[in-house]
């Protein structure tokens, strides 16, 4: 489970660094008023979030499938409120800030999302291939 969790943080920790590398040659072309300041601590809040969940999982797959289950979706919905509590209270206090941190975040949860399910799928196959093995 360890080197599992370990090779997801190095290949979230590339993932993230390759986004942030495309969002930053992005910032080139657009006009400032569509780059939200948070740009930076975004990056790190999902890199954050995603590896923690992961390991939650990663955890809760070593138990049982029918735990495994129950926990990505428990998973799921706290992450989304979670996300969804940021977003609201950003807003609120940094409304000229708002439709910019709002897109930004949207596409950076639609990329972290993919990305956590590919990871989760493939570990999953791998966990049920080893239990099927034994």
């Amino acid at each position: 489970m360890k080197s599992g969790f370990i090779t997801f943080a190095k290949n979230t920790f590339f993932f993230t660094i390759i986004l942030a590398l495309i969002c930053f040659i992005i910032s080139y072309f657009l006009p400032v008023k569509y780059i939200t300041p948070t740009l930076p601590y975004l990056f790190i809040f999902f890199f954050a979030v995603t590896l923690f969940v992961h390991y939650v999982l990663m955890k809760a797959c070593e138990k049982r499938m029918s735990k495994f289950v129950n926990y990505f979706m428990l998973a799921t919905f706290l992450k989304l409120m979670l996300y969804i509590m940021i977003l609201v209270i950003y807003v609120l206090f940094n409304r000229s800030d708002a439709i910019p941190f709002i897109l930004t975040f949207f596409i950076l949860y639609l990329f972290f999302t993919v990305f956590e399910i590919i990871s989760i799928l493939s570990f999953t196959k791998k966990t049920n291939m080893e239990t099927n093995k034994s």
